[in-house]
């Protein structure tokens, strides 16, 4: 699961938060803090990742915008490139779309 950004260099680990308990073998249940109460609060352990301490790390928290149902709506902003391909018997138009939450890449 992908927290916040979609993107393909996205981070994929937020936190760090504390694990409270151990739940089966391979299984733990974190604090974790109101905005993500929407989450489930048990992980798999192969999820996790050690935290190294560095007192010159400062964490900066990014809240998030997950609504209930675990996912965000994407909406188009501009057509970049309209194309027609020619197949045998008919043609098929293909769309270039700039989304919202995705920058323009380089072709």
């Amino acid at each position: 699961m992908r927290f916040g950004k979609k993107r393909k260099l996205a981070p994929r680990y937020i936190g760090p938060f504390e694990i409270l308990e151990k739940v089966g073998a391979v299984g733990y249940r974190l604090a974790l803090p109101p905005s993500l109460s929407e989450v489930h609060n048990i992980f798999h352990v192969m999820m996790l990742r050690k935290y190294h301490s560095d007192p010159l790390h400062v964490l900066q928290f990014e809240p998030l915008e997950l609504k209930t149902y675990m996912s965000f709506e994407e909406t188009p902003v501009q057509i970049l490139d309209p194309r027609v391909k020619q197949l045998r018997n008919k043609n098929i138009t293909l769309v270039k779309v700039l989304w919202q939450y995705h920058g323009l890449e380089k072709m």
